[in-house]
């Protein structure tokens, strides 16, 4: 009877291993959810945290819902970032103004920092300025995907009074993110202020193509570059 229950307990274990939280991540849901975004410029595929359960769940909705395919990125901003998120870009004339769609509600915000942070290849959601949105709360659709540049102390420096500037001195980058920064590169001066949710696995070559073409006044790639499908692979 003994070695039966022995048994019966190695198997539920055995069992259970698929279940088991992603290792080194921090987080406590049972699955580490990735997303495939397959654009006009290559595929990009993304793992949402779950240390940031509104906009991991809330993207992964609108995922399956098929309301990012054919979606434009309309604000592609050179050593900063590439940002979609208005479906009414599907049908976007090549003269049209883009980007002030989203559905109307918002997310609170969800900010880990320093835990998560604007580094290359993160995934964030945009927002409304503090100005209008003190609380920070987040798009429901607008997104972001950030592939800034490399910083050498004296630079940070001067990030880090901006960023003190923008939050009345809460928000310092410590010394491991300034590290990370100064090796890898991002944009750290959007860090405790904007939710970061995700970051890229695949595909960050695609995103340093797409930061670099050409745009018009308004930030807006002079030839469209598309979300031709997204979808949940896990």
């Amino acid at each position: 009877m003994c070695f039966y229950n022995q048994m019966k307990r190695i198997l539920c274990l055995l069992l259970l291993l698929p279940l088991l939280p992603c290792k080194g991540w921090g987080q406590t849901d049972s699955i580490c959810h990735e997303v495939l975004f397959q654009t006009s410029m290559g595929d990009i595929k993304v793992m949402l945290y779950n240390d940031t359960p509104r906009h991991r769940d809330n993207l992964l909705r609108l995922v399956r819902s098929g309301y990012y395919d054919g979606n434009l990125f309309h604000r592609v901003i050179a050593r900063f970032m590439v940002q979609t998120g208005d479906s009414t870009t599907r049908h976007a004339q090549p003269k049209d103004t883009l980007g002030a769609y989203a559905p109307p509600y918002t997310l609170k915000a969800e900010i880990n920092f320093p835990k998560r942070f604007h580094k290359r290849g993160a995934l964030a959601a945009a927002r409304e300025p503090d100005e209008v949105n003190p609380e920070r709360e987040s798009s429901s659709a607008q997104i972001y995907f950030v592939f800034g540049k490399r910083f050498n102390e004296d630079a940070l420096d001067r990030v880090q009074d901006r960023i003190s500037t923008a939050t009345q001195g809460k928000i310092v980058l410590p010394p491991e993110v300034r590290k990370y920064y100064c090796e890898h590169g991002g944009t750290p001066h959007l860090d405790g202020q904007y939710t970061v949710f995700g970051e890229i696995i695949e595909g960050l070559d695609v995103i340093e193509r797409m930061h670099v073409v050409a745009t018009d006044k308004h930030d807006r790639p002079l030839e469209d570059v598309r979300i031709l499908r997204a979808t949940v692979v896990k």
